[in-house]
């Protein structure tokens, strides 16, 4: 395998997202799992920007020992002095120097010309080798550039000693073909090239950073300079994680990572939480529905071999296991296969009472929980040979008086009745007591929520007196009426309670 050598800048460029500042013991946090994700090279800062940043690439340097640590600067004699101080600790360390190269840099930020900013550029990576071996130099908006000068360019800073030249497409700008294209360009352009790795810095203002860093990988790059969670100014940078798998899916491309990918989950939420920015669900790779499945097919598909659906094994990048998120698209192989998990192995006769009733609660959610599930096959058990039944109940409130018509099911044979009362709950319980033969009275009745959310399940416990006998009864529904209901009658049938006859 031809080595990648992944470079990561979430401590720096990733860090220039407004609000998402790290302090200095967060970024040492941070760094040191980087360091078991296996990154080359940590970005630590640009020192020369502010004491914090120079204080935060001193305390790295002393706290991570394997990857190097680079410091950006500018190309001024003064910011390089300032990045050499900082490194002073770093086992390995680095010096990212760097200037604009396309028209607009040249002409609009920096007032200047073409040969002047070679002459610059090639100052700056001398001035650097005075304290470094290892000088990268950075041709910002090469994206843009001119291949003819950006090929003079690069070939004059690899004359002056740079060892890794950076190819960025600092605007995410570039279309993949365009960028692969002027990597390959250099390559065969460049006299000296052979003796400086290519990187990729790409950014993501058109979606297309990494397929842009890949795009340049397959042409001859052999640094990828990436976030975690593809962090970044604006749109954000190529994101470490999709770049890692892309070719670890592809290994027929015989280039690979030292990244240790199992961590690429932690490292996704740490910065997340440090950095205070939730990474959106459908993100790859490291979205909470990267490896989530709702639709009944692709449930099924999944259950049967994993391998249907996902091409990488969610453990690879340290999820246990993946998600098949219960909701009405689902089918019966993902219920019996969440309910097999719970400990409830079901005959499909069974599965299929129980699938009735779960999709008539998906109906009312967005998605169906665990909680839900057992109170489903509890209810199921309960309904079964049972002597009373809800088949139908229909409650108009309002400014009318509350009114219920309810339909019971005694064994094989139906009885409905209606009544009013000083609520919903009282005429539903109302029109049940009219179809009993027994007298009794609901001594106690408590709701609680299982969960928060207006969509979500009510549990009801009654406790229901018939003579000198006590009975308890549970249910849980969407519909806190239809829970009331259930659970009155779920007490009635401990009471065993018979059918009044028609007069």
């Amino acid at each position: 395998m031809d080595k990648l050598f992944i470079f990561d800048t979430t401590l720096r460029d990733g860090e220039q997202v407004p609000g998402c500042q790290l302090n200095t013991r967060e970024k040492i946090e941070v760094a040191k799992l980087l360091e078991k994700l296996g990154v080359d090279i940590i970005e630590a800062g640009f020192p020369v920007s502010s004491p914090g940043d120079f204080n935060s690439v001193i305390e790295i340097s002393k706290a991570v020992t394997e990857p190097t640590i680079c410091a950006l600067t500018r190309a001024v004699k003064r910011d390089i002095d300032v990045a050499a101080d900082a490194l002073r600790y770093a086992r390995r360390k680095r010096i990212h120097t760097g200037i604009g190269v396309s028209p607009q840099h040249i002409y609009d930020k920096l007032r200047s010309t073409p040969e002047k900013v070679i002459a610059d550029a090639t100052d700056a990576v001398t001035y650097a080798k005075r304290y470094v071996e290892d000088v990268e130099f950075y041709a910002e908006d090469a994206g843009r550039a001119d291949p003819v000068y950006l090929a003079r360019i690069v070939e004059a800073v690899i004359g002056a000693g740079a060892t890794v030249v950076n190819i960025p497409d600092t605007t995410g700008y570039c279309l993949p073909s365009e960028y692969g294209d002027m990597i390959k360009y250099l390559r065969e352009n460049v006299s000296n090239i052979d003796r400086a790795i290519i990187s990729t810095h790409c950014h993501n203002d058109l979606g297309m950073a990494t397929a842009n860093t890949v795009s340049a990988v397959l042409n001859g790059a052999r640094q990828a300079e990436v976030t975690i969670n593809g962090v970044g100014e604006r749109a954000g940078n190529t994101a470490l994680e999709e770049v890692v798998m892309t070719l670890r899916c592809h290994r027929e491309l015989g280039i690979d990572t030292s990244i240790n990918t199992r961590l690429i989950t932690k490292a996704s939420h740490l910065v997340s939480s440090l950095m205070n920015m939730p990474v959106q669900p459908n993100k790859a790779i490291v979205g909470r529905n990267a490896f989530a499945h709702s639709s009944g097919i692709h449930q099924d598909g999944v259950l049967k071999q994993r391998e249907t659906y996902e091409i990488i094994d969610p453990k690879d990048v340290g999820i246990n296991a993946s998600l098949i998120a219960l909701t009405a698209r689902s089918g019966r192989a993902a219920l019996g296969h969440r309910l097999e998990l719970l400990g409830h192995k079901l005959r499909r006769s069974e599965l299929d009472d129980i699938y009735k009733k779960f999709l008539d609660l998906a109906d009312k959610k967005k998605e169906v929980h665990d909680y839900d599930l057992l109170y489903l096959v509890g209810d199921t058990v309960r309904l079964k040979n049972q002597s009373i039944s809800l088949k139908f109940m229909q409650v108009t409130t309002g400014t009318l008086v509350p009114t219920a018509t309810i339909v019971l099911k005694f064994g094989d044979h139906e009885r409905m009745a209606t009544s009013t009362g000083n609520g919903p709950v009282d005429a539903a319980v109302s029109a049940i007591k009219s179809l009993i033969n027994e007298k009794v009275t609901l001594t106690e009745f408590l709701m609680q929520a299982m969960t928060r959310g207006c969509n979500d399940v009510g549990r009801v416990h009654v406790q229901v007196m018939c003579g000198n006998r006590v009975a308890h009864g549970f249910a849980a529904h969407t519909d806190t009426t239809r829970a009331s209901v259930e659970a009155f009658l779920d007490a009635l049938r401990i009471l065993k309670v018979t059918e009044k006859r028609e007069e």
